[in-house]
Order: C-alpha cells, then sequence, then structure tokens
C-alpha cells in the first residue's frame, strides 16, 4: 500500500535512522552559513525612496534639482533653545562652533553658513519671535552612509562638549542654552538608532515570553524548549540567507521589516511547532512506539501545517504588488522566513521530538494503557495516561453545534460593533510623529513648531512655468487660503522660464488638513497661470507636505490592490484545498470581519485609553496583511480536522465538535503565544511599531477566542451539508 506523502516525509526526516542524520545536517547548515555569510541585521538599513519615481512630488524634486540646483548637501538642523530667551553669550557660542566646524570640517561635511564672521544683530535677527530658539544649520555630502553621518554628528558633539550648552533632558526644562539635533540627518540617525536598539530587545523579549508561555501551556521544562530551538535554528538559516541576498543588492534591507519579522518567525514558528506536537501527543495514547507515532502525526498535521504556511507565504507575497517602498520591502524577507520557517517544522521539529521520545513530555508523559499500567507496576503506583481532558472544548463544541444562531448573532454584534469605530481613526504620514517624545529630532521639530509659524516648519515649493512670460504670483498665492506666507520667486538659470516659489502653509504642513491642501494649491496656480498664459500650465509641488501627500495617495492604491489580491489568492488555496466554495467565502468573511473589528478595537485602545491622536497610515495594509494570513492559518487547521471528522464517516455535527475539541486547546495556546508575541512591539518606543503590535494583538485574540471556536463552527453547523458544497462530502450528505 502506498504510503502517505507526509507519512513518508516523517519516515524521511525523523527514522530511528534518519533523526540524528537531519539534526547534524540543519546544525551544519546553520554554522557553515553563519560562517560565510552575512547576518541581516550586520547590514546597513537601505534608505530607500518610498513613493514610485512617477509620483508628482518626485518629478517634482527632479525638476527642482535639475533648474535651482543647491549643492549645499542634505541637513542637520542645530536647534538652540533658552526658556525665556537667548542670551548674547549663546549667540557667541554658536558662533564658537561654527568658527570650529569652518577651521576643521567634520566627517562627510560639505558645507557651513559663515555664522562666525556674521554680527551678532544679524543672528539676533534669524530668531523666533519671541528670542527663545534659532536654527541653525550644518549640511553633509548626499552620499554619505549612515554611519559616516554618525560618526560627523559624534565629532560635532565633542565640539559642543567644550561649550556651555545642555544637549541631554527634556527640553521644557532648558533654563541653560540647549541644542537638539533635527532635520534629515537628525531624522535618519534617530530611526536608525531606534531600530537598532530595538531588535536587540525585541530577540530578547520575544524568546522570553514565548518560554514563559511554552511553560505554562505544557508544564514541561523540554517541551518549552524544543520548539524554540526548532524557531532558532530555522532563524538561524533565514537570517544570513536575508544577509546574503541585501549584500548582493537582490533585496533591500529594512530595519522596520526585520524587527517585525523576528516578532512572526518566532510566533509563527511556534505556532507550527505547537500543531505537530499536539498531534504527536494525542497519537502517543494510542501507538506505542515513537517513530511510528511521529509518523501517523505527520500524516494528519502535515498537510494543515504545509497548508497554513503556505496561506501566510502567498498572502505576505501580494506586498511585491506595492508601489509604496515600504510594503514591498517586506514582501521578500517574510514570505522568505515563513516557507523556511514552515519547512523546519516539518524537518528539525519531527527529529528534535523523536530523539527525546516521550521523555520531552515529561513529567506529563502520555503513554498507552499498556505502557502506563508497565510504568505504574514498575513504580507500584496507580495507572496514569495522562490524557487531555478538553473540559472547555467539549462545552464549547456542545454549545455552538446546539445554539449555532445565537452565536452567530452574538459575535457578529461584538466584532461589528468594533468595526464601527474604523470611520472615526485618524492617519498620520509623519514619521517624526512615530518617534519617542525625547527624541532629539523630535524635541527639536517641536521647539521649531513652537516658536516659529507651522508653515515655517516645513515650506511648499511651487514651481511654475511661466511659457516666457513676465509673471509674479507672489501676490496672488498669498491671496489663497490655506497660504500664510510667500517667498519672493526665484528664476531658473537654466530654464528662465521656470520659476520656484517658497510657500509656507497656514496649518502645521504634517497635519491631514496641510495634506489636502496639496491638491487645491495644485490647481489653484494653474489656474492662475493658464489665466495669465492663456496656455495649459506646467505646474509642480514639492516639499514634505506635497511628499506626504503622495505618500497617503501611494498607500490608498496599494490597499485597493493587494486587500483584494491577497483575499482572491488566499480563496483560490481555501477552495483547492477544501473543495468547497460555501466554506472558502465564509472562511475568508470572517477573518476580514475580524481585521475590522481589530482595526477598530485598536483605536479604542490608541485613541481613547492611550491618547493616540492618529496612527501610522500604513497600520491598516499592515494588520490587513498579518490577520488575514495568520487568522486563516487558525480557520485551516480546525476545519482541516472537522473535514478528517467527516471522512471518517462521523456525523455533521459530532464532526464540528469533535473537531472543536481536539484543536481548541492547541489553537488557543498558539494564539495567546502569537498575540504575545506582537504585544511585545508595544514595549518598543517607535509609536508605528507599538500601534501595529496592539492592532494585531487584539486580531489575533479575537481569532482564537471568537471568531475560531464560536463563529466558525456555528456558521459550519447551520449551513449543514452545504459546508461542503460542491465537494466529495456534499455529494456524501
Amino acid at each position: 500500500m502506498k504510503k502517505h506523502p507526509f507519512e513518508a516525509w516523517g519516515q524521511l526526516v525523523a527514522s530511528k535512522k534518519s533523526r540524528w542524520i537531519t539534526l547534524v545536517f540543519w546544525v551544519l547548515l546553520v554554522v557553515v552559513l553563519s560562517f560565510t555569510m552575512p547576518q541581516i541585521n550586520s547590514i546597513d538599513n537601505k534608505n530607500a525612496d518610498n513613493l514610485p519615481e512617477s509620483s508628482a512630488s518626485l518629478q517634482a524634486a527632479k525638476v527642482i534639482d535639475e533648474n535651482f540646483p543647491d549643492n549645499s548637501g542634505i541637513p542637520l538642523l542645530l536647534v538652540w533653545h533658552r526658556d525665556g530667551g537667548l542670551k548674547s553669550t549663546d549667540y557667541a557660542e554658536i558662533q564658537k562652533l561654527y568658527q570650529s566646524l569652518e577651521s576643521e570640517p567634520v566627517k562627510e561635511q560639505s558645507l557651513v553658513p559663515p555664522l562666525s564672521k556674521v554680527p551678532p544683530q544679524q543672528l539676533q535677527a534669524t530668531a523666533s519671535e519671541n528670542g527663545s530658539t534659532i536654527v541653525t544649520p550644518v549640511f553633509f555630502n548626499e552620499n554619505a552612509t549612515t554611519d559616516a553621518l554618525s560618526k560627523g554628528v559624534d565629532e560635532i558633539e565633542k565640539v559642543v562638549a567644550d561649550l556651555n550648552v545642555k544637549t541631554t533632558g527634556n527640553y521644557e526644562d532648558a533654563k541653560n542654552l540647549s541644542l537638539r539635533y533635527s532635520g534629515p540627518v537628525g531624522i535618519s540617525l534617530d530611526a536608525t538608532g531606534l531600530f537598532k536598539n530595538a531588535d536587540f530587545k525585541l530577540m530578547g523579549a520575544t524568546v522570553l515570553l514565548v518560554l514563559v508561555l511554552l511553560i505554562l501551556i505544557y508544564r514541561s521544562p523540554l517541551l518549552a524548549i524544543i520548539p524554540l530551538v526548532a524557531v532558532g535554528m530555522a532563524y538561524g538559516v533565514i537570517s544570513p540567507l536575508l544577509g546574503f541576498m541585501a549584500e548582493h543588492g537582490w533585496i533591500d534591507k529594512d530595519a522596520q521589516a526585520v524587527s517585525i519579522m523576528t516578532v512572526l518567525l518566532f510566533g509563527a514558528g511556534t505556532d507550527y511547532c505547537l500543531f505537530l506536537i499536539s498531534k504527536y501527543r494525542e497519537i502517543l495514547l494510542k501507538v506505542e512506539n515513537q517513530f511510528d507515532a511521529m509518523k501517523q502525526a505527520m500524516k494528519e498535521s502535515g498537510g494543515a501545517i504545509m497548508m497554513s504556511a503556505l496561506t501566510v507565504v502567498l498572502g505576505l507575497a501580494t506586498l511585491a504588488l506595492a508601489n509604496y517602498g515600504a510594503f514591498e520591502r517586506f514582501a521578500v524577507p517574510f514570505s522568505f522566513g515563513v516557507l523556511l520557517m514552515g519547512f523546519t517544522a516539518l524537518i528539525v521539529l519531527p527529529a528534535l521530538l523523536v530523539i527525546f521520545g516521550r521523555v520531552a513530555f515529561y513529567p506529563f508523559v502520555p503513554r498507552t494503557e499498556k505502557l502506563a499500567q508497565e510504568y505504574a507496576e514498575k513504580k507500584n503506583k496507580p495507572a496514569k495516561r495522562h490524557e487531555p481532558k478538553h473540559k472547555y472544548g467539549k462545552k464549547i463544541g456542545h454549545f455552538v453545534t446546539s445554539k449555532p444562531w445565537t452565536v452567530i448573532l452574538a459575535t457578529i454584534i461584538v466584532l461589528g460593533g468594533l468595526a464601527s469605530f474604523t470611520p472615526k481613526i485618524q492617519y498620520t504620514f509623519d514619521l517624526l510623529s512615530s518617534f519617542p517624545e525625547d527624541t532629539s529630532s523630535r524635541e527639536g521639530f517641536t521647539l521649531i513648531e513652537e516658536n516659529f509659524s507651522a508653515g515655517e516648519l516645513a515650506p511648499m515649493k511651487v514651481v511654475v512655468d511661466t511659457k516666457g512670460e513676465g509673471l509674479n504670483l507672489q501676490k496672488q498665492l498669498t491671496d489663497l487660503k490655506e497660504i500664510e506666507s510667500v517667498k519672493e520667486p526665484q528664476q531658473s538659470k537654466e530654464n528662465k522660464n521656470l520659476q520656484l516659489y517658497e510657500v509656507s502653509l497656514k496649518e502645521n504642513p504634517y497635519s491631514p488638513e496641510a495634506l489636502q491642501a496639496v491638491p487645491k494649491i495644485k490647481k489653484e496656480v494653474q489656474s492662475l497661470v493658464e489665466k495669465e498664459t492663456g496656455e495649459k500650465a506646467k505646474v509642480w509641488v514639492g516639499g514634505e507636505t506635497a511628499s506626504q501627500y503622495d505618500e497617503m495617495k501611494t498607500i490608498e492604491r496599494d490597499e485597493s490592490v493587494i486587500m483584494p489580491a491577497m483575499i482572491a489568492l488566499i480563496a483560490l488555496l481555501l477552495f483547492v484545498y477544501l473543495r468547497s466554495i460555501t466554506a472558502t467565502f465564509y472562511l475568508v468573511a470572517t477573518v476580514v470581519l475580524s481585521y475590522g473589528a481589530a482595526l477598530g478595537a485598536g483605536w479604542i485602545v490608541l485613541h481613547y485609553i492611550m491618547g493616540v491622536d492618529a496612527i501610522q497610515g500604513s497600520i491598516p495594509l499592515y494588520a490587513f496583511v498579518f490577520l488575514v494570513a495568520l487568522g486563516e492559518d487558525y480557520n485551516i487547521f480546525m476545519i482541516s480536522e472537522i473535514w478528517k471528522n467527516r471522512k471518517e464517516g462521523k456525523p455533521h455535527k459530532l464532526a464540528i465538535q469533535e473537531g472543536v475539541i481536539h484543536t481548541g486547546s492547541v489553537i488557543t495556546s498558539a494564539g495567546l503565544i502569537l498575540a504575545g508575541t506582537f504585544a511585545v512591539l508595544g514595549t518598543l518606543p517607535i509609536q508605528v511599531l507599538v500601534q501595529f503590535g496592539i492592532v494585531t494583538a487584539l486580531g489575533i485574540l479575537m481569532d482564537t477566542f471568537i471568531v475560531r471556536p464560536l463563529l466558525v463552527p456555528a456558521l459550519t453547523t447551520v449551513l449543514g451539508k452545504y459546508a461542503y458544497w460542491p465537494g466529495k462530502l456534499f455529494k456524501k450528505g
């Protein structure tokens, strides 16, 4: 008789002879890759553009660079502040720094304004109206690496250390002259530093949390460690392979992606391990030989594990369809990592489990009746088999099959009620708002915002093609309701027809109102130019506000493409696996409803409890991709058990009850671990990761305790045989 493919696979990797070969092979693979390839965390972060080249703000930046060249470089903004107003001695300290920078440039310094030679009165004139704050720039080479910029700023700090300047502590308490490093260079260095520190903290916290949860779940020291060893060995292969890809330019290393990938791999990887361990333990109660038990466990759970991993892999791979760079850079590391993690759960874990045998479950060792009796006689104690009681699983299984409509209505009301909060969510596309409030670059921008007009934070740049007409639109632009002030136009030396207007908005340039003003201003300027020239106007709008507007529109485009694509792809996989259109539909519908509820619940926690004004605009798509893929994971594992029970000839309701009973505890355990690992992101100082972690953890908990044990079994119950339509089980009746 031909063996089941996964039974044969179990024989290949976890037989009495092959178990050690499998383990030694994987250990050698980890060692070789670690010595021959760089770890992904050792690769410099790739500060690639998030916007596609066709975006209007990048096109405007290109026009500005070509026609209004500024070879000064990338600015580091030094934000000087003293409560109550800067003193003459403070300006003297500033001039000392610039005198030093002029005579001894720091690493990668390209330019500094000659502030040491400027009369003190002229320098004071550039301070804020209340006299408490002044901003001075230092420019660095545009092609400088993050490490080089960091060294340059360190050298500035050494000079500042000899001055009477305070560079630490909350700016609100700065009774003395204080300094903050902000602007593009400051923001870049702070972002790199936050993620660099986050990686180590995240890995340690994730491993510790998973270990504690596994000990609580299994109450077995060995069984708590074995899944972590398997996941760690998978990471030992994944990290150098991704590092190799990044080193050769096949992928762009993204620090944020690596941080989230760490959580995903430990959470999802442990889940896959739990699915196999649960089935192996169940079969050890019936089968004496540990190797035969593993082959049977692989036969019964291998397909569900591989299908679950494949669902996540293909779901995450849809991020490759994104135009937004941060999304697109997630696709390969995530998909590749989960794929290898799934393989590890079916290669390394079986070998480890049969190496330890039943001892892995000590002190609650699963034994057959015969083995339990023999052990009891040997120890002269009563026989104990440590069979799982499934006390709560039996109650839930009976409840959902006896009162399915009550369950359906109650769960839909709860999930729908939470989802109703999603239209109230406010979004921001400002990276700086994701930083901790005491970060130097954020404090610097806060000082600028509080002491200068809002629009001066990041002026909008409007380029107009005058068609040879002698236009000056300064007054007309100033009269527009969205605009606070406009500087004198600059004439391009390369193209005499082009004029550049630097515009300060009335609103904070990072606010939603400012973003919505971008297309309005562009349209109004086009109208003004067409009125003056009588021809179709060419207008380019650049700057931070225009860039964030494009970011918002690009993310909206990606959501409209990736969300349907992912749903279609997962639906196709489910249909191929289950052969049921009906089940495919309601399994997808339940995780989409759960996603909406998670987003609403996340907003309740973040806004109404934690006081967050707006969440990062990238959160909805990130959360969707993870929650739909991972939520379908649990659905597949449980529905596979129901389908298996029906194939064995069990009645419809009994098949559902036993499906809930036999998968309930393992999926609950897996859900707690996965939610816990994502919740670890909430301990980090980076708001985008905190927000993503909270929303995703809440979604996983809802999948674990509402959708999987209640809603899905209840829907399967009321549909009866039509739950299997049009597959063989439907025809079976």
